[in-house]
C-alpha cells in the first residue's frame, strides 16, 4: 500500500485492556484515530489488536545454527500469516540485520548471541566461553543486539547427569552490570532451580522458560521486578526430550518430567505473585514458528485471565519492549479477526488481516 493510500478500520479496536474505539485510519503507514479529509482506498472490520508480540523467537536460527536469507525469510513470513509482527529474537549467531530494510517483514529486537559456558549448550549456537570472559563477551553482545543480552543460564553437566547452574556469581554480576552500562536488559535461558537466586540477585531482568521457579524464589522475582517468558508450547516438549535421553542421564530425564509436569502451576503461581509474564514460543531452533497464538492459548491453560494473556503478546509486551500499540501517530501494525479475542483467544489462530507499516500483508 503506498503512502498515499487511506485504510479504513472499523469494528471494535482493542487499543489496550480498558481502552476501545469504533474505528481507526491508516493514513501514511501510521495510526490516527482522526477521520482524514481523503476518502479511504480500502475499509476493513473486524476486531483489531496490534500486531502480535513474540518475546522469545529465532528467526534465522533453526535446530543446527545459523540459516540462510531465503530460509530466515520464510520463517518471518511464517510469524507473519499468524499474525506476529514484533519478534524478541532471544539469541542467534545469525546476522538478521537486513530484515531491517523490508517493510514487508516483521520488526526484530535482537539480543545477539547466545552466551554459553563451554560445551554446555547446543552446538553452533552460542560463544561457548569461560566465567573469567562473561563480562567482554557480554558488553560485546550488548553493543550488537537491540537492548538485549543472552545468557545461557543452566544446561546439563554431562558429569552430573543432571541440569545444572553454568556461571559463578560474581561473573553474574560482573557480566550484568557491563550490560546495563552499555544500556542492554539481560536474559537467560534457565530450567533448573539452582540458577535462579543467583541470577535475580546479580541484577538479571528476565528469565526464558522459568520452569525452576518454587515458593522461595517466586518472591525473589517479585521483589526485583524480573519478568518471565514461560515458553509454554516449548516445555511440552519435556517429556519426549527426557524418554530420548533416559538410557543414558536418568536424573536429568526425571528433573525434566518433574518440570513438565508442574509447568502450569509454576506459570500461574508466578502471575499470581504480581511476577510479569510474557509469551514466546522459542519458535527457530527445534520447534515451528507461527504458534504464538498457541503459546496464548497455553498461558490461559495455566490459569492467566484471558485479558492478562492477551496483554502479553500485545498491550503489556510491547510496553516491555519500548515499542508502541493502537496509539495516535504510531506504526499500524496490527491484525484484525473475525470475533472478539476476549471472548475466546483461540480466535487468534485464524487472523482475518495482518496489516504491516500500513499495508495489507495478509
Amino acid at each position: 500500500m503506498a503512502d498515499r493510500e487511506v485504510l479504513h478500520i472499523r469494528g471494535r479496536i482493542l487499543a489496550g485492556p480498558e481502552e476501545v474505539h469504533d474505528e481507526l485510519w491508516v493514513v501514511g503507514g501510521r495510526v490516527t484515530y482522526t477521520r482524514p479529509a481523503a476518502a479511504p482506498d480500502a475499509t476493513v472490520d473486524g476486531w483489531v489488536l496490534p500486531g502480535l508480540v513474540d518475546a522469545h523467537c529465532h528467526i534465522g536460527l533453526d535446530a543446527h545454527g545459523a540459516v540462510d536469507r531465503d530460509a530466515a525469510e520464510k520463517q518471518a513470513l511464517t510469524e507473519r500469516e499468524a499474525g506476529m509482527l514484533l519478534a524478541r529474537d532471544a539469541g542467534s549467531p545469525s546476522d538478521t540485520r537486513w530484515i531491517d530494510g523490508r517493510d514487508d517483514l516483521p520488526r526484530i529486537i535482537r539480543a545477539g548471541r547466545h552466551i554459553a559456558r563451554t560445551r554446555r549448550y547446543i552446538r553452533n549456537y552460542a560463544h561457548e566461553i569461560e566465567p573469567g570472559d562473561l563480562a567482554a563477551y557480554v558488553r560485546r553482545e550488548a553493543r550488537r543486539g537491540d537492548g538485549w543480552v543472552k545468557l545461557v543460564g543452566d544446561w546439563i553437566d554431562r558429569d552430573a547427569g543432571d541440569l545444572a547452574a553454568c556461571w559463578p556469581k560474581d561473573a553474574l554480576a560482573e557480566a550484568i552490570a557491563a550490560a546495563h552500562q552499555e544500556g542492554a536488559r539481560v536474559t537467560a535461558h534457565c530450567f533448573a532451580e539452582d540458577s535462579l537466586a543467583d541470577l535475580v540477585t546479580a541484577g538479571i531482568d528476565c528469565i526464558e522458560h522459568a520452569t525452576g521457579l518454587t515458593d522461595a524464589t517466586i518472591p525473589l522475582f517479585a521483589e526485583h521486578g524480573v519478568a518471565i517468558v514461560p515458553t509454554l508450547v516449548n516445555i511440552a516438549t519435556f517429556p519426549g526430550i527426557a524418554a530420548g535421553g533416559a538410557a543414558k542421564y536418568p536424573r536429568w530425564a526425571a528433573h525434566l518430567s518433574r518440570l513438565h509436569a508442574r509447568r502450569y502451576d509454576t506459570v500461574r503461581n508466578a502471575y499470581d505473585a504480581g511476577i510479569a509474564v510474557f509469551a514466546g514460543t522459542d519458535a527457530g531452533g527445534s520447534l515451528a514458528h507461527g504458534l504464538i497464538a498457541d503459546e496464548v492459548a497455553e498461558l490461559v491453560r495455566a490459569g492467566l485471565p484471558v485479558t492478562a494473556a492477551l496483554s502479553a503478546t500485545t498491550w503489556g509486551a510491547r510496553k516491555w519492549l519500548g515499542r508502541a500499540g493502537l496509539t495516535e501517530g504510531a506504526s499500524a501494525d496490527l491484525v484484525v479477526y473475525e470475533a472478539d479475542p476476549r471472548e475466546d483467544v483461540r480466535v487468534l489462530r485464524a487472523p482475518r488481516r495482518v496489516v504491516l507499516r500500513g499495508a495489507v500483508v495478509a
